[in-house]
């Protein structure tokens, strides 16, 4: 099988994220997508927002209806934070045979020297980053953080990048769709409408919960 492992903060998760998944799901055959949020983030200056539990419901609304998605909480089960290294060591474990792909932000791959282990990270799974509105038309291996640059050498055959492991490293364009969780959160506070910026049953739980605004009266 080829399976997209797609971790994320998701606070709140949005159409954005749906969409970036849906269609690197479709340009790369994947059999499935597995949202992973975050419980404990790790590079994160402050919390979430919303506490883990409900975005991990969030997240379970927002998917529900696409045989494509599927929902993990495998670090919601794991003391201490959360970091991508354990979190596909588990699948890469669970998993012997398949195909996994680490889908990230291309925001967030330009960090990616910081985070833990990624040398043994890209040694376990192939790798897509998603464009981020106005981020250009090509990719080329200045396109890869000097951190880690060094472990890839451009392979025209797959137009990827190869580490030396033997995994892959694929830059893709999607649909420029530019809602951020940090906009809804902001928009939300303000009292105004996040309508279409997520999922229905995302916003009716948003707002039973009293997530991102004013509390609820009574809401601890």
């Amino acid at each position: 099988m080829r399976i997209g492992l797609f971790g994320g903060t998701f606070d709140p998760i949005h159409l954005g994220h749906l969409r970036s998944a849906e269609e690197v799901r479709e340009t790369f055959s994947l059999d499935r997508v597995v949202f992973i949020p975050a419980a404990r983030p790790p590079l994160k200056k402050r919390r979430p927002a919303a506490p883990a539990e409900d975005r991990l419901k969030m997240a379970r609304l927002a998917i529900s209806r696409n045989p494509g998605f599927t929902l993990s909480d495998v670090e919601f089960k794991r003391s201490g934070k959360s970091y991508s290294i354990d979190t596909v060591r588990y699948y890469a474990r669970r998993h012997r045979g398949d195909s996994l792909y680490f889908i990230v932000g291309l925001d967030a791959f330009r960090d990616i020297g910081s985070w833990k282990d990624v040398q043994s990270l890209f040694g376990l799974c192939n790798f897509i980053a998603t464009s981020r509105p106005g981020s250009g038309d090509s990719f080329t291996l200045e396109s890869i953080p000097v951190a880690v640059r060094g472990g890839f050498c451009y392979d025209r055959a797959t137009q990827s990048f190869q580490h030396y492991s033997g995994t892959r490293l694929f830059f893709t364009r999607i649909t420029d769709i530019g809602i951020s969780a940090s906009e809804i959160r902001a928009r939300l506070s303000r009292g105004k409408s996040i309508r279409y910026l997520v999922p229905g049953g995302v916003e009716a739980y948003i707002e039973k919960r009293g997530l991102y605004g004013r509390p609820l009266e009574g809401r601890s």
